[in-house]
């Protein structure tokens, strides 16, 4: 589960900011999660929950936005949403597609105390 790790470094993260913004507690991390970002969002709220114990982040909810996958279609020459790599155009059928969306993890904000 790579998602436990992903927690991990994310409350590194947060403690490095703690440390450069002078802030004592977290009650809120918003992330953002791409759907090609091969991460499961219920294993990484799992993990979050375990992750942040004895941290500056302890008992902080945590607010997952899902970001859709989206493509360049050099065909149409469009953005298009896809499900997955590998898609054809949903519009013109092209196989010719640039993923430009969908593969983030971010943490998008912190509501700190």
């Amino acid at each position: 589960m790579h998602e436990l790790s992903l927690c991990q470094s994310i409350v590194e993260l947060i403690e490095e900011q703690a440390s450069v913004q002078a802030f004592e507690k977290v009650t809120r991390v918003c992330l953002e999660i791409g759907a090609l970002s091969c991460v499961e969002p219920e294993a990484l709220a799992f993990g979050f929950d375990l992750s942040t114990r004895g941290s500056v982040a302890e008992g902080a909810t945590l607010d997952i936005v899902n970001i859709p996958a989206t493509a360049w279609c050099f065909g149409c020459n469009r953005t298009v949403d896809i499900a997955q790599r590998g898609d054809d155009c949903p519009l013109c059928s092209s196989a010719r597609l640039h993923v430009t969306g969908g593969e983030e993890l971010r943490v998008k904000e912190l509501e700190v105390v």
